[in-house]
C-alpha cells in the first residue's frame, strides 16, 4: 500500500508541474519565488495588436518614454509575503 501511494506520488509530481507551467503561459504570467515572496507577475501577450509583444512603446516628444501597454501593464500583480526581509546594515549600531 505504501510503495503504490509513492509510486503515484512521485507520478503526480512531474504532471502538476507541466500543467502548473502550461497554465501560467497560457494566461501570461511570470512566477518568481524566493524565501521572502511568491510573486505572479504579468506578461505583455505576443499576439497583442497595440504592442505585438513588445510591452509597450516609445512616446515622441523632447523627452522621450515608454508607455506601457494595457496588455500587461492594467493586470494585477499577485504577490504572497513569506519571510520579512530584514535590513542588513541598521542605520544606527546596536546598544
Amino acid at each position: 500500500m505504501r510503495a503504490r501511494t509513492a509510486v503515484l506520488l512521485t507520478a503526480a509530481v512531474p504532471v502538476t508541474l507541466a500543467v502548473a507551467t502550461a497554465a501560467l503561459k497560457a494566461g501570461h504570467w511570470q512566477l518568481y519565488a524566493d524565501r521572502h515572496r511568491i510573486e505572479l507577475l504579468p506578461r505583455p501577450r505576443r499576439h497583442c495588436p497595440d504592442c505585438h509583444g513588445r510591452g509597450g512603446w516609445w512616446a515622441a516628444g523632447p523627452n522621450p518614454e515608454m508607455e506601457a501597454c494595457g496588455c500587461w501593464a492594467d493586470r494585477r500583480e499577485l504577490r504572497i509575503r513569506l519571510v520579512p526581509v530584514r535590513d542588513p546594515w541598521p542605520d544606527e549600531p546596536p546598544f
